[in-house]
């Protein structure tokens, strides 16, 4: 598989990869056609992992590297990996404030960002692909930086981050499935809402790798970016979701769990 990659342009490396991990979103999703429901012990361990793959692919994949290759520049190692995450983490907040969107479980009076009269299904979606832009994003740069050349980037690499996003995935295709299937929606809308969740990954890995191709300096900040973005949703989203409830420790086993997978797949893979 890294030998067919080498050969492809990063962009479309970036856009076979993403289509990987949306793809893993649409076979959560597609669980819907078998079953209405999924046991919340199981959702958890779910989250938790998602949660641990996201926590271990932001330093492993994208904030080590993005300082590694400032080692021997004039400007300070520290400093486009600080500026990047904590714009993206402030990106993510600002989106997060304006998109209307509701997270799988709440009542309408919970929805948040601008007020607005799209149907609870648009909203549970809205809020799934909240999460997904900055996962596709990280997979576009990582593909990008490795085109670029920057010192410790790999094509396996890549792939191992391409991985370990679609892994989570597909808790993420589930939790919007299901709910809807539980709330009246036929199987088929409510799958169609699961993966339609995950289209935008394609849009920013593709977006991610153009930037980075197109704008080498920015590279280090673009990765911290992408990491930050992915823990503004981890804190903010996934953790408090999995944790919510009697099964605390599941979840935190399951994050445990999705840490150690991302950490293995990038240090073997990378």
């Amino acid at each position: 598989m890294i030998a067919y990659f080498t050969n492809l342009n990063p962009i479309l490396q970036a856009l076979i990869a993403t289509l990987f991990t949306w793809s893993v979103t649409a076979l959560g999703a597609g669980f819907v056609f078998f079953q209405k429901s999924v046991k919340r012990r199981v959702l958890v361990v779910m989250l938790g992992f998602a949660a641990g793959v996201m926590i271990a692919a932001s330093f492993w994949s994208l904030l080590a590297p993005a300082i590694a290759m400032m080692e021997d520049n004039d400007i300070p190692a520290w400093f486009p990996a600080v500026t990047g995450f904590l714009a993206g983490g402030a990106f993510l907040w600002v989106v997060d404030k304006l998109l209307p969107h509701l997270h799988p479980g709440l009542p309408m009076s919970e929805a948040e960002g601008i007020p607005t009269a799209w149907q609870r299904s648009i909203l549970l979606v809205s809020a799934i692909t909240l999460h997904n832009f900055p996962e596709g994003l990280a997979v576009g740069v990582a593909f990008g930086a490795v085109a670029v050349g920057m010192p410790g980037a790999t094509l396996a690499g890549a792939i191992a981050l391409a991985i370990g996003i679609g892994l989570q995935n597909f808790p993420e295709g589930l939790a919007v499935s299901m709910p809807l299937r539980g709330e009246g929606l036929s199987r088929g809308k409510s799958f169609f809402y699961g993966q339609a969740s995950a289209l935008v990954e394609p849009v920013a890995g593709v977006l991610g790798a153009a930037l980075v191709l197109f704008m080498q300096p920015i590279l280090p900040y673009a990765l911290s970016f992408a990491a930050g973005a992915m823990i503004f949703v981890v804190v903010e989203e996934l953790i408090p979701e999995s944790q919510r409830g009697d099964n605390t420790d599941l979840a935190t086993m399951g994050a445990m769990g999705g840490f150690a997978v991302m950490m293995l797949l990038d240090v073997a893979l990378g």
